[in-house]
């Protein structure tokens, strides 16, 4: 990759250094182009008929988003955001007293707030599955844990509060053998490291835009596998999910676009897309191998200095490292960073509860760099964070 025409193509490298990727990655100039061209097609034509127009590239986008992630057009739909994209899958399947929902502790927060209410509406039960040595999701022990009961293993592939890599793969070769679904929160792997949801074995898998795809906010995915669509009941319904039958009924439209709405923002759309095929252009393998190695960098440098604590757990980890300087504030060091022009975020702790109610480290600051950024912003950010370990 050409690191510097990246950058020069990404007008927020000019004045900062983003380490805030798990937050919101930096728009390309030619992503900032696909949406406001659209814009202005749609302030000039009107809305619907700038969407006629720009139907086939619109179309184009769930083509490679299935590209993307190894799946295909028809088993992908587009939502406003990946929270919703995930209850959609969620809120689809039916549950009744004593069924098991099988999670892991680094769950994302909206996840966990979901199974609660669906606890409290139906009796469900959740089973939090235990990590292994290494702090990841324990396979092993989730197997154990399958019985006639379960009804959903839903796992977050990597947490919104560190930098481990779930071993998704392993989970779906044990939820295709007991015949349960699994559902894959990869909102913070897609567009950092290579996703084939083939390989992985999920039935349903949930994503954002904005993040490591560097899509714009307001955008997010999901992916049905096609033989998991007779065991789910969309819980909501409209033009874009189905045709009403003529009498007093309706039939579902095919694929997963039944879980849908019919109304979005065709820039955002269109902003997504260009994110996307920039992604395939620059190839999964060589954005991950760079995002994790420039990760690993920054933990090692981090972990050196005196004071100064990482918190990142697992055996594969990835672009996000989580970190505290010892006696001072967290939400301090984000703003001495902030300061420096640095970008980072605080991990929150209700957003992990599991995993908060395990280790109680939170809040801690979250750095995530991307493939644009360089050795020299990691050089410069470790030598603030020295300063102020230092002072404190």
């Amino acid at each position: 990759m050409d690191i510097e025409a990246l950058r020069q193509d990404t007008p927020g490298c000019a004045n900062r250094v983003h380490l805030n990727n798990a937050g919101a990655g930096l728009l390309s100039r030619r992503t900032l182009h696909a949406m406001t061209a659209h814009l202005e097609l749609e302030a000039s034509i009107g809305g619907y008929e700038a969407a006629s127009q720009e139907r086939s590239r619109i179309d184009a986008t769930y083509e490679h988003i299935a590209e993307l992630i190894g799946g295909r057009a028809d088993e992908v739909a587009i939502f406003d955001n990946s929270t919703h994209a995930w209850n959609a899958a969620f809120y689809s399947l039916t549950f009744q007293p004593g069924d098991r929902i099988l999670t892991g502790r680094a769950e994302y927060g909206s996840n966990v707030l979901a199974y609660l209410q669906t606890a409290r509406r139906t009796g469900v039960e959740i089973v939090v599955v235990p990590d292994d040595a290494s702090g990841q999701t324990d396979a092993a022990a989730l197997a154990g844990l399958i019985d006639e009961r379960t009804r959903l293993i839903g796992i977050s592939h990597v947490p919104t509060s560190g930098g481990l890599i779930n071993p998704a793969g392993e989970i779906g070769r044990i939820a295709r053998a007991a015949g349960v679904p699994f559902l894959l929160d990869a909102t913070q792997s897609i567009g950092q490291f290579p996703v084939d949801v083939e390989a992985l074995g999920c039935d349903m898998v949930t994503a954002t835009g904005r993040k490591f795809l560097r899509g714009p906010r307001g955008t997010g995915f999901l992916w049905v596998r096609t033989q998991m669509l007779e065991h789910l009941d969309p819980f909501v319904n409209d033009i874009e999910a189905a045709t009403w039958d003529g009498g007093n009924g309706f039939i579902w439209h095919q694929g997963a676009r039944r879980f849908a709405s019919w109304e979005m923002s065709y820039a955002n759309v269109l902003g997504l897309d260009a994110a996307v095929v920039q992604a395939l252009e620059l190839g999964m393998d060589r954005i991950g191998r760079r995002s994790i190695a420039l990760g690993a960098q920054l933990r090692d440098r981090l972990d050196a200095l005196p004071g100064v604590t990482t918190y990142d757990l697992g055996r594969d980890r990835c672009a996000i490292v989580t970190a505290k300087v010892d006696g001072l504030d967290t939400h301090d060091l984000a703003a001495v960073l902030a300061r420096h022009h640095i970008n980072v975020s605080t991990t929150v702790a209700e957003h992990t509860q599991f995993d908060t109610l395990n280790r109680g480290v939170h809040p801690l600051v979250r750095l995530s760099p991307h493939y644009y950024n360089t050795e020299a912003e990691l050089e410069r950010t470790v030598e603030v964070v020295a300063e102020a370990a230092r002072t404190a």
